[in-house]
């Protein structure tokens, strides 16, 4: 009697163990490199960072998230290149880059689109965000989650900027993407398009006048060092995207693939949080080294948005009417 339940026991726990090691055997080994243009200790290495603690829990330890940060393995646009040869397999970077590759995502770069970053998460992780994601398979690239930069403010080495007329003729250092060369070309300023990684130089050799990045970057980056003057203009929010190489990414099971999506996301909530506490603590930070901050009235925050009401209508059409129809949709739902 004793073996027969023996046997019995062994019969209904041999599937379970077989069952078991088959699940874990579902992950393979991987390791992935992941760049970005930030330095550590920014709030996008932070996220980053969190990314591969999860996905080493996640996964066993079987797969393993190399992070390159400070551009090492080239600035954005080189980057994105890299993922669509599989030579690199993630990269987190500004949405709005993105452009050159679907003109839909010029959208996320509109100037004074969100009001703040709780309502810019509602729409990027809403059906907005999700038409945007649709659309990069087709390139080469995967995205997996929307992180943040947060809202980008004015910096220079010439005079302080407290109306529009005072950015009239400098030279500001900008994304590589049209709208934010479109937006201060047409504030008056002579826009300069340069990689992130070449920026600090541009300034400290006066190559160019100023720049626009949230404060966590101003300290992060040390611009605080080759600039004098800080406006709070906030003209403009930076949603971060996470992307994985096409290539990389249909060589996964369903089970590495979801290990992956699920760090992203679970990682875009911290990184999230991150930021923006970082944001508050970096303009204290800024005052503290000497840097002048001035704040636009909002009777001038307001020539700013009438100075760029042109801007938004013309690259409407560019971007695609259905995708700008979408976003304002998405933003009237959010703000009821």
């Amino acid at each position: 009697m004793f073996n027969k339940m023996k046997k019995l026991a062994l019969g209904l726990a041999l599937p379970a163990l077989l069952l078991a090691g088959t699940a874990s055997a579902e992950i393979g080994s991987h390791t992935l490199k992941f760049a970005a243009a930030n330095n550590k200790g920014h709030p996008q290495v932070t996220g980053m960072e969190k990314f591969a603690e999860i996905v080493k829990e996640k996964s066993g330890g079987k797969i393993e998230v190399k992070l390159f940060p400070g551009g090492v393995l080239g600035g954005d646009v080189q980057t994105v290149s890299a993922l669509q040869g599989g030579v690199v397999e993630m990269l987190v970077l500004n949405a709005g880059i993105l452009a050159s590759n679907v003109k839909a995502f010029g959208a996320v770069d509109l100037p004074f689109l969100f009001n703040s970053g709780e309502e810019a998460d509602k729409v990027m992780d809403g059906p907005f965000g999700d038409s945007l994601l649709q659309k990069l398979p087709d390139t080469g690239l995967i995205g997996l989650a929307y992180w943040e930069l947060g809202f980008r403010n004015l910096t220079n080495n010439r005079h302080a900027i407290t109306k529009l007329e005072h950015i009239k003729g400098l030279k500001i250092r900008t994304l590589q993407s049209p709208i934010p060369i479109e937006l201060f070309n047409g504030l008056g300023a002579n826009a300069v398009p340069l990689p992130y990684t070449e920026l600090y130089t541009a300034l400290e050799t006066g190559t160019v006048d100023g720049q626009e990045n949230p404060a966590a970057n101003i300290i992060n980056a040390k611009f605080y060092e080759v600039q004098k003057y800080m406006t709070l203009s906030r003209h403009q929010y930076n949603p971060q995207i996470v992307l994985i190489s096409k290539k990389f990414w249909d060589g996964l099971n369903d089970e590495e693939k979801a290990v992956l999506q699920s760090a992203a996301t679970e990682a875009r909530d911290f990184q999230r949080q991150v930021s923006r506490e970082a944001d508050s603590k970096a303009i204290d930070e800024i005052k503290a080294t000497g840097m002048q901050v001035d704040e636009l009235s909002p009777e001038e925050t307001q020539k700013l948005r009438d100075a760029v009401k042109p801007l938004i209508d013309k690259f409407s059409t560019e971007i695609g009417t259905e995708t700008v129809s979408l976003l304002f949709k998405e933003l009237d739902a959010v703000r009821k």
